[in-house]
């Protein structure tokens, strides 16, 4: 029982499990990669065998061309250690690029099937840190060291054999002293990990900084925000400066300490050593050879602290990586989940209430019922809980209590991609990925025909502003679409939601951030791709839902108000009157002038 225990919480055993599926496919060259440092590590004696029979016939017995041997020996076997060192540093690189490129894929994977409620929480660069950078972490320094250590044991092995074969009386000594040496090396784990927790998310929040220099560079630049900018980056810096010094004073002491427990080593054999020649114990050769393997034993056990700073950081990395890899979405797939095959004629939210932070309602029991074909509009105060409603049909987020259904069967008992699959939607600021206009809007539906395609341009009032350009259709739009203005790219939105062609449309304030000529040509494409359609629309300016069949108040997270326009108009001192007049009561005065 105490041997399984151990086993199962042995750090190097559990990431050796964990990894073992990202090697198997490649694990032959793996083992190759491991299986050539054991010569290469073995190799390191030979300089210090030849060493006794050179000492001995030439330095001793002047024997001049007896062991010629020796030199073309060294010479030979050298060569033989580099070109097995290349074949493992190729082979190393191989398979720590194939892990690396696994385990990258897998997390991106991952990264896809979260919630929105994570990406709320996450800033791009912890993101970025840790589905990206962390896989380097990982497999880089581990294989690399892993290949150093592998090569050191055995020429510790081979180098303590050249020892005993020398003095076993000085290979004692020296043994005690190198199991000394590694006595410190138990505290290390210990003294580094809230370092490397803080280091982390030092590392994640320059990357975040980078991020948001590109995306917000005109508020920057407007706001004359660059000195802003620059100390905030001046601080990370420092931060990521500070905590490599405390990892430094943490790691490097014990580089020193086994520099003075080496010393000991060497000055107690060289002290006994000399002794034993005196004696005739062993000859002069014999000395040499030994004081050569010693040297050669200790010289890398002195720099060990810095291979095992970057171990601990690797293990680091994969206990992180599979940290994620193990996160269960919150937002998932039930047991047995249906798929969403029959055309939605009824949605019914029933008393439905939900809170992002515990304890703090967004919305209290809300009910609605929308048939299909209707158009159901929520208006409300800033903050009220608009979008939020509309947020639960596609499960963005999953209601704390309630129901949301369709044809009668809660939406969590679908399948996630049928239930999206029948839902379009056009945001307020709609993203669009680098590529070309075409390669946009085919999002909506990859299969779609040419002619589907200039059907959903011209529904979407693009055709002629796509005629003008050099390249049409196929004309790049940069990052996040930067060469469009914000007309151009809520039609090119538009477009793709028309080829999706979803039973089910929402439009969260799709026209609430363009002027007024762009909101005119977008409200008309809007309206084209409203036709035959469940349409549910969060609406800012309430001239674009004075046709909706139902209208929504929707204030502080409760309905307060429903019906359609004239009902809501004949309320006294209703909410959406008061809103209305608002916006309207000033206009009809001038043009009844």
């Amino acid at each position: 029982m105490k041997i399984n225990e151990f086993i199962n919480n042995n750090r190097f055993y559990n990431n050796y499990k964990r990894m073992w599926p990202y090697v198997k496919p490649i694990w032959f060259r793996a083992l190759m990669s491991m299986l050539i440092c054991i010569p290469i590590g073995s190799l390191d004696a030979v300089i210090a065998l030849a060493l006794k029979p050179y000492m001995d016939l030439v330095m001793v017995e002047k024997q001049l061309y007896s062991p010629w041997y020796i030199p073309l020996g060294i010479v030979a076997f050298t060569s033989i250690q580099g070109g097995l060192k290349y074949l493992s540093a190729y082979l190393s690189t191989w398979v720590g690029g194939k892990i690396t490129n696994g385990l990258k894929f897998e997390l991106f994977k991952k990264l896809l099937t979260l919630q929105t409620a994570f990406f709320d929480r996450k800033k791009s660069g912890d993101i970025v840190f840790q589905f990206n950078n962390q896989a380097d972490n990982a497999c880089s320094g581990l294989l690399n060291n892993l290949s150093v250590f592998i090569q050191r044991i055995f020429s510790s092995i081979s180098l303590v054999c050249v020892l005993f074969y020398n003095s076993w009386h000085l290979a004692l000594i020296a043994v005690l002293v190198l199991g000394c040496a590694f006595l410190p090396v138990a505290k290390l784990q210990k003294r580094i990990k809230g370092v490397l927790d803080k280091t982390v998310v030092a590392d994640s929040a320059i990357i975040t900084e980078y991020n948001e220099v590109f995306a917000g560079n005109k508020t920057i630049t407007s706001y004359n925000l660059a000195n802003h900018e620059i100390n905030k980056f001046h601080w990370i810096l420092k931060n990521i400066f500070d905590l490599r010094i405390k990892m430094v004073q943490r790691t490097q002491w014990l580089s020193p300490m086994m520099h003075v427990i080496v010393s000991v080593g060497i000055a107690a054999a060289i002290g006994y050593g000399s002794h034993l020649i005196m004696t005739g114990t062993i000859t002069s050769g014999n000395f040499v050879s030994f004081i050569t393997a010693l040297i050669l034993l200790y010289t890398p056990v002195k720099n060990i602290g810095n291979n095992l700073n970057s171990v601990q950081l690797s293990f680091y990395a994969i206990e992180k990586i599979f940290g994620l890899l193990d996160t269960i979405p919150s937002i998932r797939n039930k047991d047995n989940a249906i798929v969403l095959d029959e055309k939605p004629h009824i949605i019914k939210y029933e008393n439905v209430s939900f809170e992002y932070i515990k304890n703090k309602p967004v919305l209290k029991d809300i009910n609605l019922t929308i048939h299909e074909g209707q158009t159901i509009a929520f208006v409300g105060n800033s903050g009220g809980g608009k979008t939020t409603t509309v947020n639960l049909l596609p499960r963005f987020y999953d209601i704390t209590s309630g129901s949301i259904k369709i044809n009668d069967i809660d939406i969590r008992d679908y399948t996630l991609e049928s239930l999206r699959e029948n839902i379009a939607v056009v945001f307020q600021d709609n993203f669009l990925f680098s590529g070309s206009i075409k390669d946009n809007i085919l999002l909506g539906r990859e299969s779609a025909t040419d002619a589907e395609i200039q059907k959903a341009l011209q529904m979407a009032y693009l055709d002629e502003f796509i005629s003008t350009l050099k390249d049409g259709i196929n004309t790049q739009i940069g990052e996040r679409g930067i060469l469009l203005s914000g007309g151009q790219k809520q039609r090119v939105a538009i477009a793709r939601a028309f080829l999706k062609n979803a039973p089910i449309l929402i439009l969260d304030e799709a026209t609430s951030a363009l002027d007024n000529k762009a909101e005119a040509v977008v409200q008309k494409a809007i309206e084209n791709l409203m036709q035959n359609k469940t349409v549910f629309v969060i609406a800012h300016r309430l001239s674009t839902i004075r046709n909706a069949d139902l209208i929504a108040v929707i204030n502080n997270g409760q309905i307060v108000e429903r019906g359609t326009h004239e009902e809501l108009l004949k309320i006294e001192n209703g909410a959406y009157k008061a809103l209305y007049e608002m916006q309207f009561k000033k206009q009809e005065v001038i043009i009844g002038k």
